[in-house]
């Protein structure tokens, strides 16, 4: 792609988040650093944070099949939070928005996520609902990256700026004022600057595409069945036989999977550029005041994105294969809500130390929530074995 093309991809300069603008702002004010960007520092700043190092240690979908040990060829939340990212850093250098907050928004979107999957994270909300509270692990997200993480002698947390704060919370959902009035300070009439609407979608992206590879790689999902169900995959698995029919079904698949990617990225990037030509948009508060967030797909993609999800929900995250994974996550979350519950002795003296403060659900629930699945696996057996 030649320079001249590669600038005309480019949006209207003043939608990007600026370096330097208001929101570089951190709770504690900082010097700035001599060569990089306060978005760069806050990427960096979790990038080695302890809870991003613990995703590694977290499913995304599955890390083993019924009956099987382990393995580690599937993704973790960690692989699929670099996948998320390099997608976001490649559709913000082809948009010219702020690449750096883009990363970091990234890297940062899931590090809120409980162990064993979406499983337990619906398991810890069933719990908390029970004391009149509600897990959210955008909400979580902010709160480790506010307080929980301890790096820093001058003060708790990561003080990241409120760009990539904002960014965590509103990626993807919108809170109102009214149901959470703590979080006042992060625009909440407002949408999110594309920079962060774009998190979403490649989150979007990263796991449709992995998933079904992660399907076939397990056996879960068969070939045949997936053409039959998703079209994206269909079309471009026909165009991947017809230019290599020699090669192997596992590498037809996987480039027809490649080639599903970049058709989801590249429609992605021409509606982001077809709605800000329509609209005149042209400014960060242009985004903002939109009538609707501006990164979407097109009508057509979207069905076709729509209808890849819906499968991988009936085929592969809702398969009969899955409800033993699914089950044994609920019976050790909720379990071992309750055991905390009923001996909050049993926790740590840190977080035992937050309960007047947090109260004893929250505080259960925070201690949980920040394992892995190996740890929460080894403490649940710990406490039955007592």
């Amino acid at each position: 792609m030649s320079g001249d093309s590669k600038r005309m991809n480019h949006l209207p300069p003043g939608v990007a988040v600026q370096d330097g603008g208001p929101l570089t702002e951190r709770t504690h004010a900082e010097p700035p650093h001599p060569y990089r960007t306060s978005f760069a520092r806050d990427g960096a700043r979790v990038l080695h944070a302890r809870a991003f190092r613990r995703l590694a240690g977290k499913t995304q979908v599955f890390t083993r099949l019924p009956g099987d040990r382990a393995t580690d060829h599937f993704r973790s939340r960690l692989t699929h939070t670099l996948e998320v990212t390099q997608i976001a850093r490649t559709l913000a250098t082809a948009l010219g928005l702020n690449v750096p907050l883009t990363e970091a928004l990234a890297l940062v979107h899931d590090i809120g996520h409980p162990p064993f999957g979406h499983a337990g994270e619906k398991a810890l909300d069933r719990s908390l609902k029970a004391h009149g509270l509600g897990f959210d692990h955008n909400l979580h997200a902010l709160r480790i990256v506010t307080w929980f993480e301890e790096r820093y002698p001058a003060f708790r947390g990561l003080n990241l700026t409120l760009g990539v704060r904002e960014g965590i919370i509103k990626h993807s959902r919108d809170y109102t004022a009214a149901a959470h009035p703590e979080l006042a300070e992060y625009f909440l009439n407002k949408f999110p600057p594309l920079e962060a609407q774009l998190i979403d979608l490649a989150d979007e992206i990263a796991y449709l595409t992995a998933d079904l590879d992660d399907g076939l790689d397990s056996g879960i999902l068969q070939l045949e069945q997936v053409r039959e169900s998703v079209p994206l995959f269909r079309s471009c698995h026909d165009v991947s036989v017809a230019q290599h029919p020699t090669a192997r079904p596992r590498l037809t698949s996987s480039e027809a999977i490649r080639r599903m990617l970049n058709a989801l990225v590249t429609d992605l990037m021409r509606e982001v550029h077809k709605r800000i030509d329509y609209t005149g948009i042209s400014t960060l508060e242009d985004v903002r005041r939109a009538s609707g967030r501006l990164a979407v797909f097109s009508p057509g993609m979207e069905e076709k994105r729509a209808a890849a999800k819906r499968f991988l929900y009936d085929c592969l995250y809702n398969s009969p294969g899955m409800e033993e994974v699914h089950a044994h996550a609920e019976q050790v979350v909720e379990g071992l809500f309750a055991r905390f519950m009923a001996d909050p002795d049993l926790l740590p003296e840190d977080h035992r130390s937050l309960i007047p403060a947090e109260g004893l659900a929250r505080t259960v629930t925070d201690y949980i929530a920040g394992m892995t699945d190996n740890f929460i696996e080894q403490t649940w057996a710990d406490l039955n074995a007592r």
